[in-house]
């Protein structure tokens, strides 16, 4: 999946620089807000693309770190900081799911709608406990789908689950037509679920809606007419719960529909063997 991630995001690398939802969308401000950085942190920002994290967090501490696993991305990043003057941060290639650093070290990591693409999202987070220093804060973004926290033995719940299960999987599917390299989008539940897993006390989450142009979506990794048309199809004949969760709208001429961001944010406890 590394492969086929350097693949795709490598042919798309400018686009990021400019698009809207990862540049300028409400869940970036809104992620420092929560977090309130501090003046001597060392952050990380993982998975950082075209840098739009790390360079949000980087007035208010100490250095920056990002690390990105496509070296094209990094080419962007790179000339990013240069054209905004922010001279306290590190590019640097990097996998998720095998930092390059030492442990204990970084006060924050960060991680914004990237581990959709993670093989291993549980591996992710074990790392990210390892670099994070006693009582360290994890930030997390990324675009989530249905899901629901119902475990009961009454069929009703049980259908509503299965059908949870089945709009998120309906969605999983619709988002690696269009790229590739998509792994897995979790549900709200699934990520407190794992964090806790991987002894992190969540703080809060909360949900945030982002409109998407469709054919703007589609474009930015180019892909082909034929599955454009697929895709389009997907989205307008969805089954109700998975139009119920995008909810596309249609106009004379554009198609608009809805992903959800989670914003997770917890802290590393300590004490705790990490396995």
């Amino acid at each position: 999946m590394d492969k086929t991630v350097q693949t795709q995001f490598g042919a798309n690398a400018a686009s990021y620089a400019s698009s809207p939802v990862h540049a300028k969308g409400a869940s970036l401000a809104r992620l420092v807000e929560l977090v309130a950085p501090q003046p001597d942190w060392q952050v990380l920002d993982v998975a950082t693309a075209a840098g739009h994290t790390a360079f949000a967090f980087a007035p208010h501490v100490e250095w920056v770190t990002a690390v990105d696993i496509t070296p094209e991305m990094l080419t962007v990043a790179v000339e990013e900081a240069a054209k905004r003057k922010i001279e306290n941060i590190t590019l640097q290639l990097g996998n998720a799911e095998a930092l390059p650093f030492e442990d204990d070290i970084f006060h924050l990591v960060t991680c914004r709608i990237a581990p959709h693409h993670f093989n291993d999202i549980d591996q992710f987070l074990r790392e990210a406990a390892r670099v994070l220093r006693p009582n360290g804060m994890l930030a997390i973004v990324d675009n989530v789908v249905p899901g629901s926290y119902r475990r009961g033995k009454k069929a009703r719940r049980q259908r509503q689950s299965a059908a949870a299960r089945a709009a998120g999987e309906y969605v999983n599917a619709f988002e690696k037509l269009r790229d590739p390299s998509h792994h897995r989008c979790l549900a709200v539940w699934e990520w407190e679920t794992a964090v806790k897993q991987a002894n992190f006390a969540v703080i809060s989450t909360e949900t945030i809606p982002k409109t998407m142009n469709f054919h703007r979506w589609a474009a930015r990794m180019n892909v082909s007419p034929a599955d454009t048309i697929r895709l389009q199809a997907m989205l307008l004949q969805s089954p109700a719960p998975v139009a119920a969760f995008l909810t596309p709208q249609v106009s004379s001429d554009r198609i608009e529909f809805f992903l959800t961001e989670a914003i997770l944010i917890s802290r590393k406890i300590e004490g705790r063997d990490r396995g």
